[in-house]
């Protein structure tokens, strides 16, 4: 990821993804853009959604997937018209979800829409995993009935059921789905590209990869595994399978934090209790895609007995409509105890910000050298400066032949 470049390693993102397209010749780079956010969390200014699209292109990128995790296509707006001004190919995400109102003809009508925008190829993204084989192939059915843009499947393998998934998907006939290689793939990851790979062989849509060189790939990334494994910073339950997902309709990583945070309150015995407050929340909420601020705050409702007498400030942020449109209408009553009589805006959020770009320029002076290293900053305000200071006064000659070595190896 864009951060852990900075945050973690001293390296330069963008360096990086001119070094891979500089060895990756024949092979399309993608990269996950979230809309109006970007890499992160909150919502940046048009000017800074252009820059960053115009650059990730310029430097290597050709699609990009792009998705609101409220399916507010308002906040694509501007992420769709930059990567058509600068050639890149745009893959449209909706964020599937479950609820009484994310029915198929609420999808089919949304993918309508983001044809409409300009979007190049449609991607039915299963972020929480809860897709089912049957749904998956009614959907795509439906969806490849009405559009002939190529439609890409992504799901989880948390409950157990993603090979099903893609078996169902494929003979509904959707045009890409998502794999892993095997070392990495299973549990939160998605299926492996090597067992689809030899599967979808024996079809008539045989996707003729090669196989020796698949299984080269794997050996190459196992010995990476176990030694991430080894310093425990691969987490081996991310490598296992969790039906509660599909039985709850829950993430698995959600799940997981649920019970991490009761565990800190010493309140484990508050575990179903918080599970059957979740969906009641969500509802309230009006149906967001489940999300961590969902299991936050039916969390707290459980362990203070007075619900939403603690509201994070993400909540807030969402009640009042920053984060862009809830798919559904909140509960009045609900709303009031979370912002009282404070206004809900309902134009797009991104209409409230003003341009940006050139007031982190002068922010960071002379610490940043170019646009990419303005948009670092304006991305990771807290980590940029130090980074910058640490980046230019490297031997960038040095780096970036450590960087090649590595990168020769692994052809």
């Amino acid at each position: 990821p864009f951060d852990a470049c900075i945050r973690f390693l001293n390296e330069d993102p963008w360096e990086r993804l001119r070094l891979i397209r500089k060895h990756v010749k024949n092979t399309k780079l993608q990269m996950l853009l979230r809309g109006q956010n970007l890499l992160g969390y909150r919502n940046y200014a048009d000017d800074t959604v252009e820059k960053f699209i115009e650059l990730s292109i310029k430097n290597g990128i050709d699609i990009i997937r792009v998705f609101d995790a409220l399916n507010d296509v308002r906040n694509l707006e501007a992420s769709i018209k930059a990567i058509k001004k600068y050639n890149g190919h745009c893959q449209c995400a909706i964020s599937y979800t479950t609820s009484p109102i994310h029915t198929t003809e609420y999808y089919l009508d949304l993918i309508k829409t983001m044809e409409s925008m300009g979007a190049d190829s449609i991607c039915i993204k299963d972020m929480a995993g809860v897709l089912t084989p049957y749904k998956a192939y009614d959907l795509v059915k439906r969806i490849k009935e009405m559009t002939d843009i190529p439609i890409d499947l992504h799901t989880h393998c948390t409950g157990g059921i993603a090979d099903m998934i893609y078996m169902k998907a494929v003979e509904a006939g959707v045009d890409i789905i998502d794999t892993a290689i095997s070392p990495f793939s299973g549990g939160t990851s998605q299926p492996p590209t090597e067992s689809l790979s030899l599967t979808f062989s024996e079809m008539e849509r045989n996707p003729g990869l090669d196989m020796e060189k698949l299984l080269q790939v794997a050996e190459y990334f196992k010995p990476i595994r176990d030694k991430y494994m080894e310093e425990k910073i691969l987490d081996p339950k991310v490598l296992l399978t969790d039906p509660q997902t599909l039985k709850y309709q829950v993430p698995g990583g959600m799940l997981s934090n649920l019970l991490s945070q009761l565990k800190q309150q010493g309140a484990e015995s508050k575990y179903e209790e918080v599970l059957n407050e979740v969906p009641r929340v969500r509802k309230e909420l009006g149906y967001p895609p489940l999300s961590q601020m969902v299991g936050t705050q039916s969390v707290f409702n459980v362990l203070t007995g007075q619900r939403y007498k603690i509201v994070p400030k993400e909540i807030k942020d969402y009640v009042k409509g920053l984060y862009g449109q809830a798919p559904a209408k909140l509960d009045p009553e609900v709303k009031k105890l979370i912002i009282g009589d404070e206004e809900v805006i309902t134009v797009r959020p991104a209409d409230l910000i003003e341009n940006e770009l050139e007031a982190m320029k002068e922010e960071i002076k002379d610490l940043a050298k170019n646009d990419e290293d303005v948009l670092a900053y304006a991305l990771f305000p807290q980590i940029a400066p130090k980074y910058l200071e640490a980046k230019y006064n490297k031997s960038t000659k040095v780096e970036e032949k450590a960087v090649e070595s590595n990168i020769t190896y692994i052809e």
